[in-house]
């Protein structure tokens, strides 16, 4: 071999070496970097007249695995998705309170029960028909508060799905942009493994908000589409719209047209449901939380109200009430009108004949609500059939439990524990596709950068180019001496 040729063959030595070093040390440096994919330095032995002509360098190749990915970001769908349910419905429990909470609903109305039973037993007592109105307007209030709760629980909803689109529209426009980006380089030794990273994180973001697979295209491109078929990016991306309100109530709803839907390329687009195209994921259990798990507990919350309001607007527990007029519990002060249900527990309250700062008086709770003049101070008829309105069983009249027969007590603890049954559910479905995801996690951390492996191949890499550097260095040494001749 000619000393031109050695020098040839050390010099493509000395850059694959180079190389090789900057790489491996991107791998190391990299390690923990989300998104990044382990390199690897492809060569080549070049050829010259059937001798070797040194080393070429082919690339930089990017390992990832592609199936453990694609399992990891189904999981992380999955995580979202059950994460956003279990925060959803354990807000909706706090705001009903357990039963043994000092403030729960529950806990108010066998309070309000225990002082009717109190106040029976001294009905001449100011003192006590006072804790019973006080009691009354605590059970009120306390209702009222856990609907404007499960309101904000809906609202807070509604803002996140305006935020996950936005992310999800301004991702995949990204995405697209890297695909032309990546395709541009397609042909050259360009090391375009940086650009996949910066996709793949992005890719990683939207996997959270919708359950998703990755499909690969010519020239490094990649396509997404959802679970259920609907093109993400292919090409162009898909633009997803949703138009956010400023203020929920309890009648505003998606089918009644107050709320908006999602839609994909001006259509809508279904996001509950088995095959719903946009279903699973953050995103379609933020669509659940606001039109399915919130408005079923302000339905039975409403439920709820209506059976204590009608408990007292019976004329026969009341004989000084009118036909059609409000008991002791109201609808904004009047009486209740069944088939004005929805949004009661956002209305109800104390009637104000006898509350004495609204013009009423004390001793109607003792001589009827509808009683012109105070009767017998110690007659305690009334405030006993109280107390047996509210602790005997009565047919529900709606909601969950309706047909069934149960105190107002013991309904009130009934649909508190329906909504913790379905919390505590979705906290264990949460806990399990966290571990899941966790450990597929693990697993491509495992899968991806050896620092330990990677030091070794920089160690030889260092011997490489030292032995290049050497090769380099004997033929300067027999160049000198033969320009000495």
């Amino acid at each position: 071999m000619s000393l031109s040729a050695s020098l040839s063959n050390a010099l493509s030595g000395l850059n694959a070496a180079s190389r090789g070093a900057q790489v491996v040390s991107s791998n190391i440096s990299n390690a923990l970097t989300e998104g990044y994919g382990r390199r690897a330095l492809e060569t080549s032995a070049v050829a010259v007249g059937g001798n070797s002509g040194g080393v070429r360098v082919d690339g930089v190749r990017r390992d990832t695995n592609l199936a453990l990915i694609s399992d990891r970001r189904l999981s992380q769908a999955d995580t979202g998705d059950a994460g956003t349910r279990a925060d959803a419905l354990s807000r909706i429990e706090a705001a009903l309170g357990t039963p043994d909470d000092a403030d729960s609903i529950a806990a108010r109305i066998a309070a309000l029960e225990g002082t009717f039973v109190s106040a029976a037993s001294r009905p001449d007592s100011n003192t006590r028909l006072a804790e019973v109105l006080s009691t009354a307007q605590s059970v009120a209030g306390s209702i009222r508060a856990a609907a404007k709760d499960i309101q904000s629980v809906r609202m807070d909803a509604e803002t996140a799905i305006a935020s996950e689109v936005g992310t999800l529209n301004d991702s995949l426009a990204r995405i697209a942009d890297l695909n032309y980006e990546i395709r541009s380089h397609a042909g050259s030794h360009a090391d375009t493994s940086a650009l996949v990273d910066q996709r793949q994180v992005l890719v990683d973001r939207i996997a959270e908000i919708v359950p998703l697979r990755q499909i690969p295209r010519e020239h490094g491109m990649i396509a997404l589409y959802t679970q259920s078929g609907a093109a993400l990016v292919d090409g162009p991306p898909a633009e997803f719209g949703f138009d956010k309100v400023g203020l929920i109530v309890a009648d505003m709803t998606l089918a009644s047209g107050a709320l908006s839907g999602l839609t994909m390329n001006g259509e809508p687009v279904a996001t509950t449901g088995r095959y719903a195209p946009m279903g699973g994921g953050r995103l379609g259990a933020l669509f659940e939380q606001r039109d399915v798990l919130a408005t079923e507990a302000q339905g039975n919350l409403d439920a709820l109200a209506r059976d204590l309001v009608e408990r007292f607007q019976d004329p026969a527990l009341d004989p000084s009430l009118a036909a059609g007029s409000a008991g002791l519990f109201t609808d904004l002060a009047g009486a209740f009108d069944p088939l004005d249900e929805l949004g009661l527990s956002e209305r109800i309250a104390v009637n104000t004949a006898v509350d004495p700062d609204a013009g009423g008086a004390l001793w109607r709770l003792r001589d009827g609500l509808g009683a012109a003049s105070p009767g017998a101070v110690g007659d305690s008829t009334l405030l006993t059939a109280f107390t047996d309105a509210l602790a005997l069983g009565r047919t529900v009249g709606s909601g969950p439990f309706a047909g069934q027969f149960f105190s107002a007590a013991n309904l009130a603890a009934e649909t508190v524990s329906l909504v913790s049954v379905k919390a505590q559910v979705a906290i264990e479905s949460e806990g399990f596709a966290s571990a899941r995801t966790n450990a597929l996690k693990e697993a491509e951390l495992q899968a991806g950068v050896d620092t330990d492996a990677e030091l070794q191949d920089l160690m030889l890499y260092e011997q490489a180019y030292a032995a290049n550097a050497k090769v380099i260095q004997a033929v300067d040494q027999m160049m000198q001496l033969l320009m000495e001749i």
